[in-house]
């Protein structure tokens, strides 16, 4: 037997996910793909069922040689990436996001394997509207960058007979994220702040909006990993998607979802970071029309549900280095 459906980052946050989501469904045969620079990541694939594992670059090696041991791959789930959008060495989120995704990308098309990738709201930058079309597509940094560029890529190979499917995930959180330290959502950190007696802490005012008032919109890992099989059961469906609840809430508004299971937890501002400034999302909010024009049903959770939902499982109160090599 052979791996038939490969997972890239696969031990990071949305990866590990999505490989237990398969795993549920009776899919074990999974090639899992990822960099263990990070050896914490390794409690999230512990949780996996897996045919395999294969180090980023070993796997690179493998699809730039053709190898025949690749042959029985029907669908690719591409997650791994560098996503810190901190990162100022552009070679080096280029390299990863952009060139290993061209290389995947070419193998796909040739043999006409399903190829659905996850694809970043960074690509709107400090806009406010999130139509999947180039002219609100500028992003504030290299990692948006990279992201979009694959993006346009992949434009160019929309009219291929097998499925090729971008999934540009809105601000996830939900269980598995404790590794990624400073890149954790929000919500993570809102809650291990909480978990440790407080206080919460937010931002003073940015990009126009007063103090924890920047909006995001908040999705739920298990909602987006629904999307992702959902595009999995649907391979007649390509192009370019959001992935987000359609809605923008406020900083404040999840302090006060957090507050609300912890009771007497404080709240304070502040000073918003100057290497920050020119750089930072104040705003985002998904345009769900495409994703639901094709027909894709999944229901995404509110923000007081997902949170309720996330906080019953988290025991993690600590924050750890950053992983700056996938989700």
């Amino acid at each position: 037997m052979s791996a038939t459906v490969v997972v890239t980052g696969a031990a990071g946050f949305i990866g590990s996910n999505l490989v237990q989501a398969l795993n549920r469904s009776g899919t074990t045969d999974v090639l899992a793909v990822d960099r263990l620079g990070n050896a914490r990541k390794v409690d999230n694939l512990a949780r996996c069922q897996i045919f395999d594992f294969l180090e980023s670059d070993d796997f690179l090696e493998l699809l730039e040689r053709r190898d025949p041991g690749l042959a029985g791959v029907r669908a690719v789930l591409h997650q791994g990436a560098c996503t810190d959008t901190t990162v100022d060495d552009g070679r080096h989120v280029m390299r990863l996001n952009y060139e290993f995704s061209k290389v995947l990308l070419r193998h796909c098309l040739e043999r006409g394997i399903q190829l659905v990738y996850a694809s970043s709201a960074a690509v709107y930058g400090a806009g406010t509207c999130s139509k999947e079309i180039a002219e609100h597509e500028r992003p504030l940094n290299v990692y948006g960058f990279s992201k979009l560029m694959f993006d346009r890529l992949v434009r160019r190979h929309l009219s291929a007979p097998s499925q090729v499917a971008g999934l540009r995930y809105f601000n996830v959180y939900g269980p598995g994220e404790a590794h990624k330290g400073p890149m954790a959502s929000m919500v993570f950190q809102l809650l291990s702040q909480a978990q440790r007696g407080g206080p919460l802490r937010l931002f003073e005012g940015s990009g126009g909006y007063s103090k924890g008032e920047q909006r995001r919109d908040f999705v739920h890992v298990d909602d987006v990993v629904a999307t992702v099989l959902w595009f999995l059961a649907h391979d007649q469906v390509s192009g370019i998607f959001n992935v987000g609840t359609g809605l923008s809430r406020s900083f404040n508004e999840l302090a006060r979802a957090v507050q609300k299971l912890h009771p007497g937890v404080d709240l304070e501002y502040i000073p918003f970071p100057e290497s920050l400034h020119g750089r930072y999302q104040s705003f985002t909010e998904a345009d769900l029309g495409r994703l639901r024009g094709e027909g894709c049903d999944v229901v995404f959770r509110g923000l007081e549900q997902g949170v309720a939902d996330y906080a019953s499982g988290l025991t993690a109160v600590a924050a750890p280095d950053a992983d700056r090599d996938s989700r």
